[in-house]
């Protein structure tokens, strides 16, 4: 636990002592985002915007490869476009920032800031398409939308403006289409595990979680600390209910019309505060090194007979590894002491520090610090290269084995009603029961326990009963509180 004496510049609360107030100390305290004038708007700082391009930048060569390309939509959307699909304005219209003027005149239909960029693009899809052989259509765009937020507001997990990427695909048959939501939660699962090494589940939404307008919902749920979930990508099954709203027909091989297939999916900064939430510690946040914008830091300790000595070695060494490849710098500043910069770069969560000094430089070594572990060894310059690359994947691989250890820890699986509350109430995760396939039973369960169904898995065995009602079961849901 962190002492309360600390400095106000460091964590004064330990993520088990209070997990709520000890993300929002990380958040603002390591530099990530700051709070917006407006209520649920934040400004996102460069070392979680940095994180969030290289999620972009890995995510854009999965689609790109695929055939995926980028485009970009308007932001305001007719509210007759909204309101052509039932279910997605039944849905959306609760969350929407409404324009309604411009300038001091009213204007004759408002405009909707985006929740979501279905209508507006689909009316686009309607003057693109024409036959078969404009199809598959595969488009995604980068942005942000809004969401008029009503629950308590929290910096990166629930906030009403965020950055997301939204594809948007047409395809000739629902076979495609299929393909296509599995192919993308596919990367998606890539992103969480790979790069951000947070442990997924994955499978389909509830008919009562879905996305709305959907013909389905696919997702890949994160266990945090506290036992919450957070939803980290979604790839959806549209059917042809907005080819129908928007008339996106082609012209068959028989030169008949059909109506078009098509998908939808999403990603967002949501997984910023996922990454903060599963992986941080007392200290600040810890960044997996496959994301960390800074990899390694160098810093330099010296006295000021020392001082050009050890600022000419430290400036070599930063420059020999950026040239291996490694994100690298050194923390030259005179006005901070070493102490004071291991504890900034432990908050900000860089993975590697490298302290160097007279002794080292004398002994043609340095000292290699591991923020996760804070593991300290003295290496060689010899072998620097080879033993920061060995230490890089093995933090990547040590952070990812633990956070799945924790997942699979807190998965629980009952078989009454009874033991479902005693263990949401006195346990962290997941609960793995039987379902009927009921709304009516997934709605009682929502309402007395908070607790919702995140997803069904693909691989599925027949639950024997239900775990509300008692009747045979469908299938095994798994419950949990989420973010």
């Amino acid at each position: 636990m962190v002492e309360k004496s600390k400095s106000l510049e460091g964590i004064s609360v330990g993520k088990e002592e209070n997990f709520s107030e000890w993300y929002i100390q990380v958040v603002l305290k390591a530099g990530l985002a700051d709070y917006g004038p407006v209520q649920g708007t934040m400004a996102i700082r460069p070392t979680a915007y940095e994180i969030w391009e290289m999620i972009q930048e890995a995510f854009n060569k999965m689609i790109k490869e695929t055939g995926h390309k980028n485009a970009y939509f308007p932001l305001l959307i007719p509210e007759s476009f909204l309101t052509k699909e039932a279910e997605h304005f039944e849905g959306f219209t609760p969350e929407v920032f409404w324009v309604t003027h411009s300038g001091n005149s009213k204007l004759g239909e408002q405009l909707a800031i985006r929740p979501t960029s279905e209508t507006i693009i689909y009316s686009f899809y309607s003057k693109w398409i024409r036959s078969w052989r404009d199809l598959p259509l595969l488009l995604n765009q980068w942005c942000s939308v809004l969401r008029a937020e009503i629950k308590a507001t929290k910096p990166f997990l629930r906030t009403s403006e965020f950055l997301w990427q939204e594809g948007h695909t047409v395809h000739a048959t629902k076979e495609d289409a299929d393909k296509e939501v599995r192919m993308i939660l596919g990367f998606y699962k890539e992103i969480a595990e790979q790069y951000l090494a947070i442990p997924v589940l994955e499978g389909m939404k509830s008919e009562r979680e879905k996305f709305a307008g959907a013909l389905y919902t696919t997702t890949i749920e994160a266990m945090m600390p506290d036992g919450k979930a957070v939803q980290s990508g979604t790839s959806h099954n549209l059917g042809q209910h907005f080819a129908k709203a928007f008339g996106i027909e082609y012209l068959d091989g028989q030169g008949q019309k059909q109506f078009a297939w098509q998908t939808s999916w999403g990603m967002s900064t949501r997984l910023l505060g996922a990454l903060i939430m599963v992986h941080g510690d007392d200290k600040g946040v810890v960044l997996p090194p496959k994301v960390a914008p800074v990899q390694l830091i160098v810093v330099p300790i010296y006295k000021d007979n020392d001082r050009s000595k050890v600022l000419e070695a430290s400036d070599r060494i930063v420059k020999r590894l950026k040239a291996a490849g490694f994100r690298a710098e050194i923390d030259n500043r005179e006005n901070r002491t070493p102490g004071w910069k291991f504890n900034e770069h432990e908050t900000k969560g860089v993975p590697l520090r490298i302290e160097i000094g007279p002794k080292d430089i004398a002994a043609d070594s340095v000292v290699l610090v591991r923020r996760d572990t804070s593991e300290k060894k003295q290496v060689k310059l010899s072998e620097l290269d080879r033993i920061v690359k060995d230490e890089i994947a093995g933090m990547q691989k040590s952070m990812f084995d633990k956070a799945k250890r924790f997942m699979d820890d807190n998965i629980r699986t009952v078989t009454t009603y009874e033991e479902f509350k005693k263990t949401l109430n006195a346990k962290k995760g997941f609960i793995k029961a039987g379902w009927c396939g009921k709304d009516s039973c997934e709605d009682k369960i929502k309402e007395e326990t908070g607790a919702t169904i995140r997803l069904v898995p693909f691989e599925q065995e027949k639950a024997k009963e239900c775990v509300y009602c008692n009747e045979n079961g469908k299938c095994y849901a798994y419950f949990a509180l989420s973010y």
